[in-house]
């Protein structure tokens, strides 16, 4: 009887840790904020709704159909990026089902860390893909969308696989991938 008694406490107790789900840093809301469960270890990147609030959106909604689940780090140049999120093709070529979207640029710096939308040479066809800044990228400045920064696990995106010294295409053989995206408010 004290067993049960023990075990139904130590439940209790645990209960509020379990239902929290991921621990974010300070000031970052769970429900502006991705999950991304990598091959390598886990990222977990703050959208920033205030710069690009339909960019922030897009990937929200692509993160809840399970669209950027088993996705690969597609192109990776070591000193520059890593982009994802083409769960269409798994290429670079590919877009979700959703109409593009109209550039959200602003004057916000691309420097290491930070999240930008990749798009083709239309500034408004930005669509599903996104790429994680390794370094300062400052000619991409006002050209591109920046959705969001990372706020936990930048060494798990440095241990990506990277395209071959000297690649054009930064095109990587055998990618890391997405396992699983998560808006941080759904994860259990």
């Amino acid at each position: 009887m004290i067993r049960i008694f023990a075990f139904v406490i130590a439940l209790c107790c645990a209960f509020p840790a379990l239902a929290q789900g991921v621990k974010l840093p300070a000031g970052v809301d769970p429900q502006n904020a991705l999950v991304i469960d990598t091959t390598k270890g886990r990222i977990v990147l703050k959208l920033r709704t205030d710069l690009a609030p339909k960019h922030a959106e897009r990937l929200k909604v692509l993160a809840r159909e399970g669209y950027y689940n088993n996705v690969p780090f597609h192109r990776v140049m070591d000193g520059f990026m890593a982009q994802t999120g083409d769960g269409q093709k798994f290429d670079g070529t590919g877009r979700s089902k959703y109409p593009n979207i109209q550039a959200e640029f602003t004057q916000t710096p691309f420097r290491r860390g930070v999240v930008g939308m990749a798009r083709a040479t239309d500034p408004n066809s930005a669509n599903s893909q996104f790429f994680i800044c390794f370094a300062d990228a400052s000619f991409l400045n006002g050209q591109y969308t920046v959705i969001g920064e990372v706020v936990s696990g930048m060494d798990v995106a440095d241990k990506l696989k990277k395209a071959p010294p000297g690649s054009q295409s930064g095109s990587v053989t055998d990618p890391d991938k997405m396992v699983k995206v998560q808006v941080a408010a759904d994860v259990k």
